[in-house]
């Protein structure tokens, strides 16, 4: 094969779509969001696959039936009156710097092809430490940005992230920026060493508030609940292996 290769699977007619990328990262708060909107967007179309040498050297497994490792683009007819979307997702980012590039390259190639102007780059930003209530943090390509996004909540802190931003989701703003794309990166704020469905649940209400459209929360919320039990069990564990009392054994003591 060749170093990228990207199928075309099907083909959409989209009105005015956003690019939106959502590929494993810290707490997968970008995979978590994008997946959730493709199960809440029931009529999404499968339109490209990207293989490329520079994704980990393995297969995925369905029911036994085994898929080389790629990335996919779905593409969403929004009801209402907001704009088409392209969602992007998959397993794994490249394992090299210049894989990076070359794949995000590729990603801005399809979404150029679709006609999207604007996209978004969504992921976590860890905090070290579990977060109740979550913020969004933000970067974009052009300070004509800030006010639209800091209209719906989102933060631009100096010098937060620390480092950056990247892979994937970093490269998107400065690629893309150069390309003429108009892009941003929500990052939800997470511990930074669990799988974080809440984060991903915040940075969704804002892009759905940027893009006028509306999905349900119930199945990322049930498994939000379900990360609290395992955050708490790790708590409780460590607490037990320093020697220090849980928080039921804190209630008794005067």
């Amino acid at each position: 094969m060749d170093d990228i290769e990207i199928e075309a699977v099907a083909e959409a007619d989209l009105s005015n779509p956003v690019f939106v990328e959502g590929l494993p990262g810290v707490g997968n708060v970008g995979k978590l969001a994008v997946e959730h909107l493709l199960e809440e967007f029931e009529d999404a179309t499968l339109v490209r696959r990207i293989y490329a040498d520079v994704f980990p050297p393995q297969v995925g497994l369905e029911d036994g039936v085994a898929e080389l490792t790629h990335a996919e683009i779905h593409a969403v007819e929004t009801p209402g009156e907001g704009p088409d979307l392209l969602l992007l997702t998959g397993d794994h980012q490249a394992q090299s710097n210049e894989g990076h590039y070359h794949l995000t390259d590729a990603f801005l190639d399809v979404a150029e092809e679709f006609g999207a102007e604007r996209l978004f780059a969504l992921g976590g930003v860890p905090t070290g430490e579990l977060v109740d209530e979550p913020s969004v943090l933000g970067a974009v390509t052009d300070e004509s940005q800030l006010d639209e996004l800091e209209d719906v909540g989102v933060e631009f802190r100096d010098g937060e992230p620390a480092g950056g931003i990247v892979g994937v989701s970093g490269l998107l703003l400065g690629l893309g920026g150069r390309r003429g794309f108009e892009a941003a990166c929500l990052m939800g704020e997470t511990s930074g060493y669990l799988v974080d469905p809440h984060s991903a649940q915040v940075v969704i209400e804002v892009l759905q508030d940027l893009l006028e459209f509306s999905v349900d929360f119930e199945a990322l919320e049930d498994r939000a609940e379900e990360m609290k039990e395992v955050a708490a069990k790790i708590q409780e564990m460590q607490q037990q292996q320093q020697g220090l009392p849980s928080d039921d054994d804190l209630r008794y003591i005067g």
